[in-house]
Order: C-alpha cells, then structure tokens, then sequence
C-alpha cells in the first residue's frame, strides 16, 4: 500500500463528505429560514442585554422594554416583508409551521401581553440590528431627548424667574430709598412699564425654546439684549444722584454676570443637564426626577405619562448599566451633545459585545444541530465511513472517477471567495457520474452487511452503526471545511499548487 493509494481513497472519502455536507447545510439553512432561529435568537440575545441576566429576561417589563424597541420604526425598516397574496403565501405557510414550533415550547410572561414572539402579533423579526440602530433606539424609547429637553425647560424657567425677581428687587429697593423724593414718581412708573414689557420679552423667548424654535445660547443672548434696552430705558429716565447710580451699577454687573457670556451661564446655572443626569431621571428616587415630575406633571401631564411609562417598564438592571454608561461618558465631556454622543457609543460597544457573545452560542447551537443532522443524513443515506474506506481501497474504478472528475469541483480555487452555490452544482454534475457507495439499494447492503458465515452478523452491525456517527460528526464540520481539505489533498497528490493562469 503506497502513498498515492492512501491519497486516492482519502480523496475519494472527503468528496463523499463534501458532498453530503453539502445536502446538510441546505437542508439546516431551510430549518433555520423556517423556523427564524436567527431572528428569534437575536431578540432572546436583546431581552438578556437588557435583563442583565438569563434568569430575569423573561420579566413582562423587560419583555414590553424589547417590544417597544422592535415597534421602533428604525427597527422595523430592517424587518421588509413581501406584499400582496401570492408572494405571502409562502411566508404565511412558514408563520404557521413556526407558529406551531413556538406553541410547543414552554411558555413566558410573554402570552401576558398577547404578543408574539417578537411582539405586536408580528409574526418575523430582522436577523441583524446594527450596534447603532439598537443604541439610537434605546435612547429614543427611553425618550432621553425629551428627558434632556423638558430638564432644560424647567432650568431655565427658574433661572428667567430668578432674574427678572433680581431686577425687580433692584428696582424696589431704589423706590424705597427714593419715597420721599416726588420727581421720581414719573421715573418708576416708566420703569415698572418697561419692566412689563421686558418679562412679556422674557416669557416669549421661554416659549421659543420651549418649541425649539431657539436654542439655549441663542434665548439667553436675546434675554441680554433685553435687558440692555431696560437698562438703557433705566439709565436715561432716572435722575442723577447716587442712589440711582448705584442701582443702575447694580443692574449693569447683573447684566453682564448673567447674560454677558451665554456658555458660561448655561455651565454655572445647570441650565442643560449633563448625561449623568439625565440617566438619573430614570430613577424615580433621584431628586432629578422629582425635578422634571414638578415641572411637567400640571403644565404638561401627557408628556409625563408617557415618561413615566417608560420608566416603570425599564428593568433596574439596565437603569444600573445605563448609569455606568453615564458615568465613563461624563469624565470626557463638557457638552450634553457630546455625553448623549457618548453615551450611544457606551451602549453600541455593550451591544456589540452582547452580539459577539451570542454569536458564539448560536454557533455552539448550530453545530450541535448540524451534528444530529449529519447523524440523520448519514443514517438515510447509509452513510458508512468504514463500508466507504473498505469500498473506495477495492474499487478502482470509483476512485479513478472521483479523482478524474474532483478537478472540477476545485475550480472555485481561483477566487477569494468561494461560491458554494455554484460549488453545489458543480458537484451535482459529476454525481451523475460517479456511483457512491451510499444508499439502501441491495447490491449495497449486501456488501456491508450479507455474512455467508453469520445469520446475524453483530459485529457488522455495530461496525455500520459507528460508521454512521463518524460519518455524521463528518458531514457537520461543513462544505467549507471539506472543500478546503480535498483542494490541500489534490495539491499533495499532484505535488504541489498548480500555476495560476
């Protein structure tokens, strides 16, 4: 028994194999479409993410947590499905079969909500989210934009508040100082005139930001200017002397110390919440949220409710994560913008990472089906490894054609990438010429089986029994792997690479 010998009929055992992975990876890719194991996965991979753990992933808050994400519509436009009767005739026959698979497994809160597994009675799901579809989609179902705005709001309502009272008082403690002075009676109702005036200015601008018709720098800038022209009102009304000149000082140092520099005032009033706060706002016992609850609960009760909706149904878990979240964002910015950007890439890098670990167990899932799969083709097609190996070393014919013929299947060797459909047809072609030892047919059995000496021969049995599984555990290391190790074989028996053209 030569080198060449052994080569032909390890070449001849991996195209069975290649062949046979083949049929399987079909077969496990129509299961796992069938079935949307992968889809289903990935949303049992998301309920975990946002439980903290496997054991409490099937809470109903977590459940109606991932339910909202999955009706977000930057989630849903991942999610085509086909229109129209005969293209979902398909899918619809799938849904029932699916259905039915889902129905015999044990049940969760889930039925609580009266949702499918993806809920919303939808019946599929996407197979992919992106890291940063998924974190926009936290963020904007747990309305952090909105928390962010309505803290703003309330802030910058007390900081209007606080200024025109210091105005005010200014102005009163001038007129106290000046009561028995007559000629300043003109003086101050001109005064408290314009002071109307300027808090209807003040209340307008409030309301532009509240509408997002302005942002912070702009709305305290115009609150400024403002404030200039009552003080400029102030300065050419009043009647010289050093009560009035004092006051009017007064009035230009509160000018110039509020609304002299609009960053400046925005960073020493906390008029826009940092990204640690914000995430706090999710907690009803932090006194942020007991903040925004004041500002909102009578001015704009709608909003609140469904703010506070949301913050009954997050899990304590992920309110946990997103404060760690906030935290390693807050140490490197200066900005809410940038905290909220960085808070987004915090939650895409746990996403991802979640992702990765997923991965791996539906790939440890996968191969153990792709091993129960191999075992059942193997059994089907009487896929004997030991019967194979004795039938490939005393046919010559078999391996001579296997070998002529495994050239074209190698074909693909020139590209990059290899093209398993095409790989599949190739295979298909020189099938019909070839005649495996495979199958149930009687000229085959009676060779792996028929004893003249035995009535039942056990040993043989057994032998074909093990040669099943080996043959199973074969066919589930998958085409790719098999491809690669018949092109390394050719490559060995015709010493060495042939040149590329």
């Amino acid at each position: 028994m030569n080198i060449s010998f052994i080569l032909d009929v390890t070449l001849g055992l991996i195209f069975i194999f290649l062949t046979l992975s083949l049929l399987a990876s079909e077969i496990q890719e129509l299961i796992a479409t069938l079935f949307q194991w992968r889809a289903q996965h990935l949303r049992r991979a998301i309920e975990i993410l946002l439980a903290g753990d496997l054991q409490n992933s099937q809470d109903l808050r977590v459940i109606q947590l991932v339910n909202q994400i999955y009706a977000n519509p930057l989630v849903k436009s991942l999610n085509q499905e086909a229109k129209g009767l005969l293209p979902t005739l398909p899918r619809q026959f799938t849904w029932r079969v699916a259905s039915i698979y889902r129905a015999l497994q044990p049940k969760g809160p889930r039925l609580q909500t009266k949702d499918t597994v993806f809920g919303d009675q939808k019946h599929s799901g996407p197979s992919y989210i992106p890291a940063q579809t998924f974190a926009n989609t936290l963020i904007d179902t747990l309305q952090v934009p909105t928390l962010v705005q309505k803290l703003s709001e309330s802030r910058f309502t007390k900081f209007k508040e606080q200024k025109l009272a210091e105005i005010q008082n200014i102005v009163f403690q001038l007129q106290e100082q000046s009561a028995n002075d007559e000629n300043m009676a003109t003086f101050f109702n001109k005064m408290y005139q314009e002071f109307a005036e300027m808090h209807a200015e003040f209340e307008q601008i409030l309301w532009n930001f509240q509408q997002d018709k302005a942002d912070l720098v702009t709305s305290i800038n115009r609150m400024g200017e403002s404030l200039d022209r009552y003080i400029d009102s102030f300065q050419s009304n009043m009647t010289t002397n050093d009560i009035s000149t004092k006051a009017l000082r007064r009035l230009q140092f509160l000018k110039q110390d509020a609304f002299g520099d609009a960053e400046r005032a925005i960073s020493l009033g906390g008029l826009q919440p940092n990204v640690n706060e914000v995430v706090q706002s999710v907690n009803k016992d932090s006194p942020v949220y007991q903040e925004i609850k004041e500002s909102m609960q009578d001015r704009d009760n709608e909003a609140f409710q469904a703010i506070e909706n949301v913050i009954d149904r997050l899990p304590p878990s992920m309110a946990q994560s997103l404060s760690i979240f906030a935290k390693n964002a807050q140490t490197r910015v200066q900005k809410t913008e940038e905290g909220i950007s960085l808070l987004r890439q915090e939650i895409e890098h746990s996403f991802n990472n979640s992702m990765d670990r997923a991965s791996g167990v539906y790939k440890r899932n996968s191969k153990g089906v792709a091993i129960l799969l191999g075992i059942i083709i193997a059994v089907i097609s009487n896929a004997d490894t030991f019967h194979m190996v004795n039938r490939l070393s005393k046919d010559s014919a078999i391996r001579h054609t296997i070998i002529s013929n495994a050239g074209q299947v190698l074909q693909q060797d020139s590209q990059s990438v290899v093209n398993f459909e095409d790989l599949k047809n190739q295979t298909d072609q020189v099938l019909t010429d070839i005649a495996l030892p495979l199958g149930w047919t009687n000229t085959n059995y009676q060779q792996q089986i028929v004893s003249k000496q035995e009535s039942f021969p056990f040993f043989k049995y057994l032998s074909m029994f093990f040669g099943w599984i080996i043959s199973g555990i074969a066919i589930a290391m998958g085409a790719p792997f098999w491809f690669d190790i018949l092109n390394k074989i050719v490559n060995v028996r015709n010493s060495g690479k042939s040149p590329t053209p």
